[in-house]
């Protein structure tokens, strides 16, 4: 995806007890047993009427709340409804009368879609997008969770961002994610987050958009990719010129996942292991959006 706004479109106690601790004689065994008895009353007398025994601390080894956060149970999936956006498609290029089309974004026309951006050598964000979409898909579907992808396939035509819309819409999805890679100047580093703005459609998903964007950001983190310092504040970008924001009725962010213009970043966006990085960061983030809810 451009980032010129006229192209835009992720555990007792040891058990061990001393050893050989041998009473000598049975004389000393029954001091032992005196002695205890004289503790124990002792106990019950410091725990007499109105109170408790004071509550011993959970075991160090417990997951603590900040760990089971960043899992991704199962669980928290069984039942969902997760809509996926790959951007673009990889035969928009070879219909321009189709995507050229003029379509309602929510405030105003754009074109139905675009071609997306590509690396220096070549790679294409088509690509990139539907590597992280598919390993995604099928992570959340092992899950338990019903994935809906707004394309099928990653050398079509379209659809047009006001159907992609539509189509997670009509889902009922839980949470959305529409997945891009940034075309910015090749001195530009780094992931980024946009998220809707109030259109009239949307207005009470705003809100929700902006805390599972501040999930994602913290997962993205993981993935190595550095956060942009290039768009918006604090890799937060808000938008008023999107269909997938201004349209949707579900909780959505769109990431720019990285800028394909920049050497470093596309050495990462072309990776496998940060493909697979990527989508566990986003499936990290939409389990803990759905468990905060």
């Amino acid at each position: 995806m451009n980032a010129d706004r006229g192209n835009s479109v992720e555990q007792h106690c040891p058990r061990g007890v001393p050893r050989g601790q041998r009473l000598l004689t049975e004389v000393t065994r029954s001091a032992a047993a005196v002695a205890g008895c004289i503790v124990l009353a002792s106990a019950l007398t410091a725990c007499g009427p109105g109170r408790t025994p004071r509550q011993q601390p959970a075991a160090s080894g417990t997951p603590s709340a900040s760990a089971s956060a960043s899992s991704a149970p199962n669980d928290v999936f069984a039942g969902a409804v997760v809509g996926i956006d790959p951007g673009h498609n990889g035969g928009n290029a070879g219909a321009p009368e189709v995507i050229n089309e003029p379509v309602w974004n929510g405030r105003s026309k754009s074109p139905c879609n675009t071609t997306g951006t590509a690396t220096a050598d070549g790679y294409p964000e088509t690509d990139f997008t539907w590597a992280v979409a598919t390993k995604l898909a099928a992570d959340l579907r092992e899950s338990g969770a019903k994935v809906v992808m707004t394309r099928d396939s990653n050398d079509g035509v379209g659809p047009c961002i006001d159907e992609r819309a539509k189509i997670i819409n009509d889902a009922k999805a839980d949470v959305a994610i529409d997945i891009h890679a940034d075309g910015a100047a090749e001195t530009e580093r780094g992931y980024s987050l946009l998220i809707p703005v109030p259109s009239g459609t949307n207005d009470e998903i705003v809100q929700p958009s902006r805390r599972y964007a501040e999930l994602l950001r913290t997962e993205m983190r993981r993935t190595g990719m550095p956060l942009a310092s290039y768009l918006g504040e604090g890799g937060f970008v808000e938008r008023d010129d999107l269909a997938g924001l201004n349209l949707t009725t579900v909780p959505q962010v769109l990431l720019e996942t990285g800028n394909m213009r920049n050497a470093e970043d596309a050495r990462l966006l072309k990776s496998d292991r940060f493909q697979e990085r990527t989508a566990a960061a986003i499936k990290r983030a939409m389990a803990a959006y759905l468990r905060s809810r």
